[in-house]
């Protein structure tokens, strides 16, 4: 049976709107699943599924005039429980980068351009009231930059213009562990960037999970990313959560048609493009809803009650659950 021991945070029945002047638009809809102490779960989606909209939730960094409406976020910290959806703003404020921290998506846009790197870092841990003396500032500095590959001498001198991308991408991954978070999200850390410096990102931000026990949120439209560097993962779709599960299971099984969509609609370098199958049709317009399921529009296995009602979330005992009323009937057979 698990217990609050098991997660470092809980998303319970989480809706996220933005109030405009003639409407209200939903961004994420009645949203409930756990991050797993000491893993990496992944929210994968098309873009605009919410996945950041989300995530940015935990350390209330959602886009104006974004709100959390409806539900609870609690986080399962070293100093106790902590309901972050009404933490008043001067404790959230000592709470990012302490306990949550953020890998965003382009480094370049995240990094002071008039501050050198050693600035950045100093201007932080001042923010927070770490008292450290001059020498162990560089001293921490140097072991953060060290463990991320990267000459510090050299980097804490830099401003950001004289860093490659994959340097600032480091940057910002010892920026997230300035002061020991306890989770770090990571919103797409490796856009644009080449292939094998974002394999090289991903390793090192895996090695960093496994080592130090950090707790990792990973936003990502990459599919294959998921596969090999996370441990849970969640689908979500117009944003809804439509799959949870740990990977191994969400991937072998495909229990629900949208999962099993993206998984075929991702191209291999062994395996014949031909096999390929794209997902017919279009993300959903958050403003004009289909009435029942909301990937019913483009599911392959749509039936009479997917357009009338929208289906409940179906859970197995492995854990795993989803969001369909035949989520299941793909299974493999080899339990349920």
């Amino acid at each position: 049976m698990q217990t609050n021991r098991d997660n470092i945070a809980v998303f319970s029945h989480v809706s996220i709107d933005y109030p405009l002047k003639k409407y209200t638009l939903r961004a994420v809809t009645d949203i409930t699943f756990e991050l797993k102490r000491g893993a990496i779960t992944a929210l994968v989606g098309e873009s605009g599924s919410g996945k950041t909209t989300l995530a940015s939730s935990l350390i209330r960094c959602i886009s104006e005039p974004g709100r959390v409406a409806e539900g609870e976020i609690t986080f399962y910290g070293k100093d106790g429980e902590e309901r972050l959806d009404l933490l008043p703003d001067p404790k959230m404020r000592a709470f990012r980068w302490s306990k949550v921290s953020m890998v965003f998506q382009a480094a370049q846009s995240a990094l002071n351009p008039v501050l050198t790197v050693r600035e950045q870092f100093t201007e932080t841990l001042e923010a927070h009231g770490e008292k450290l003396s001059k020498e162990e500032r560089e001293a921490k500095f140097s072991d953060l930059l060290g463990y991320v590959k990267l000459d510090a001498e050299r980097v804490l001198a830099s401003y950001p213009h004289e860093l490659s991308g994959g340097m600032k991408q480091r940057v910002m991954i010892a920026f997230a562990l300035l002061l020991d978070p306890e989770l770090i999200i990571l919103d797409e850390p490796t856009t644009a960037l080449d292939v094998i410096t974002q394999n090289y990102i991903f390793t090192l931000l895996k090695q960093i999970n496994r080592e130090k026990g950090i707790s990792m949120l990973l936003m990502t439209h990459d599919i294959s990313v998921v596969a090999k560097f996370a441990d849970y993962v969640g689908v979500m779709y117009g944003g809804r959560l439509m799959e949870y599960g740990d990977v191994r299971t969400v991937f072998h099984r495909r229990r629900h048609p949208y999962t099993a969509g993206l998984i075929g609609a991702t191209p291999s370098i062994i395996g014949d493009i031909s096999e390929m199958k794209p997902i017919e049709g279009s993300p959903p317009d958050l403003l004009h809803l289909p009435k029942g399921c909301i990937f019913a529009p483009r599911c392959p296995r749509c039936s009479d009650v997917c357009l009338t009602e929208e289906p409940p979330m179906r859970e197995y005992g492995d854990g795993s659950k989803g969001k369909c009323y035949f989520f299941g009937e793909a299974d493999d057979g080899k339990g349920n």
